[in-house]
């Protein structure tokens, strides 16, 4: 039942803010009923672990006749998505209260509803709920960026749209395809998809719509030219949501529904799609080490990091695939501790450029050590979230070829180069006429990177709860492809 209430709660709440027409009123429910959202998803948690890891199922017979139905459940995969969910979309919600908001009571349902549909998309177990789900995150993405973005807003969105519709369609007739596969009556019930016994031919048409479909709003490289110019024209809200949360929704994807349906397409094919995010890493990188704009550079950033967990997720062994997820939730805390760092940093100086920056930490030494700490998660140093899932997925990937665990190796080195090299240009050196005046961080604007801090140094130095969820939901992916 907990399931349920955390996917119905946001969604009447989502149509409560549309009448709601008072600013303050509209982001304090917002506030609020991600907070409440946040503590159903602990109470889910305890209750997890109180029945010794069963997973918490919800069902109802919703169109019997077509073999949907509302499947909804929490396996270690699923309550690590969903926590990771209701963790950041109430630090979203909190760090846009620094500037005002146009038609504030839309924005914070727009926001709301695409909790709901993360929910429903990251505990949804009928693979044609699961495609609804998925349509719906794509409507407050689209909005939030068309309506409160920057400059060609709708060029960019409609760039966005365009690729992610598109991608959404393969994965529809792929989900369709295999529904007639099932046997009478047909099912989109995913113990029935994953049964499907496709031929070889099949098999491979049914993994590359899957594989674009997830590829492109991961993104991994050669799909990811939406990525950096959306992320740039988005508020830093829907950047947030983007690349903390949205991008999740492909690599969940691939290890929930990807790998376990098509996975003797991985093995036939020796490895050969796991190239594709590992070309990223370098392209990425490289590219990240010329940006100038800090919100270019960290949608680069990304692009490399989540790149190494699409190999990770796609080595199909368990040390990999369970380090692809805890990285999952780690980058995800990562990248929006970046941007709201940066929007703090463009509310000050209104610049986003590296060169006009600099000598910040002299007049802000709180903004400098919470900067740094989140830069070296996203660095992977020991004792920082990044490192436990960095260090299994590469585990992993040297026990499936050591060349594709030495190229993903780089991102290492290559993350080192750029967070440094960011860092200094930004907060070490002199101040200038753009930061002279720059005003270190508020008590206020400090409770939602403490929170991020948090999460970066228990996920670093006592990973055991992640690694137990995490283990959960590799034990049933890997227990289907042997």
């Amino acid at each position: 039942m907990l399931t349920l209430i955390l996917i119905v709660l946001p969604l009447l709440v989502s149509i409560s803010l549309f009448f709601v027409r008072n600013e303050r009123w509209a982001r304090n429910l917002a506030l609020a009923a991600a907070l409440v959202e946040f503590g159903i998803s602990i109470a889910a948690l305890v209750q997890y672990f109180l029945y010794c890891h069963c997973q918490l199922l919800f069902r109802f017979e919703w169109l019997s006749g077509y073999g949907i139905s509302l499947k909804f459940g929490m396996d270690g995969l699923s309550m690590l998505m969903t926590l990771l969910t209701t963790f950041l979309i109430p630090i979203i919600i909190y760090s846009s209260f620094t500037q005002k908001v146009a038609r504030s009571s839309t924005f914070y349902s727009l926001i709301i509803l695409m909790q709901a549909g993360l929910v429903g998309v990251f505990t949804a177990f009928d693979g044609m709920v699961f495609y609804i789900f998925w349509e719906l995150t794509l409507i407050p993405a689209y909005f939030i960026a068309a309506y409160w973005g920057g400059e060609n807003r709708i060029r960019i969105t409609l760039k966005f749209f365009a690729y992610t519709f598109t991608g959404s369609l393969l994965m529809l007739v792929a989900i369709i395809f295999l529904y007639f596969r099932t046997p009478l009556p047909h099912s989109f019930d995913h113990i029935w998809l994953y049964a499907n016994n496709l031929n070889p031919a099949e098999q491979v048409w049914v993994f590359l719509a899957f594989f674009i479909a997830f590829a492109i709003k991961v993104p991994v490289f050669p799909f990811h030219t939406w990525q950096p110019d959306t992320y740039v024209t988005a508020p830093y809200s829907g950047s947030m949501l983007l690349g903390g949360l949205m991008s999740k929704m492909g690599l969940f994807g691939m290890i929930r529904w990807m790998i376990p349906i098509t996975y003797s397409v991985l093995n036939r094919t020796d490895g050969l799609f796991i190239i594709f995010p590992l070309v990223g890493i370098v392209y990425a990188s490289l590219i990240a080490i010329r940006q100038d704009d800090l919100k270019r550079f960290v949608a680069y950033t990304s692009i490399a990091h989540l790149g190494l967990v699409a190999a990770g997720a796609m080595a199909l062994n368990s040390q990999a695939m369970q380090g692809a997820i805890i990285q999952m939730v780690s980058h995800g805390i990562n990248i929006v501790g970046l941007f709201i760092i940066i929007q703090y940093i463009e509310v000050r100086t209104k610049t986003t450029s590296i060169g006009e920056l600099g000598g910040i930490a002299l007049k802000a030494p709180r903004l400098a050590v919470i900067f740094m700490i989140i830069l070296l998660g996203s660095v992977a140093l020991p004792l920082t979230n990044g490192f436990v899932g960095e260090f299994l997925i590469l585990l992993g990937l040297f026990k499936y070829y050591w060349l594709y665990a030495a190229v993903a190796g780089l991102t290492i080195i290559f993350s080192a180069v750029y967070m440094l090299w960011m860092y200094q240009r930004v907060m070490l050196g002199n101040t200038n006429a753009v930061t002279e005046n720059f005003t270190d961080l508020s008590w206020k604007e400090m409770i939602p990177l403490i929170g991020i801090v948090i999460m970066v140094l228990w996920i670093g130095v006592a990973p055991g709860m992640f690694m137990k969820l995490a283990e959960n939901g590799v034990g049933q992916i890997i227990g289907v492809i042997r």
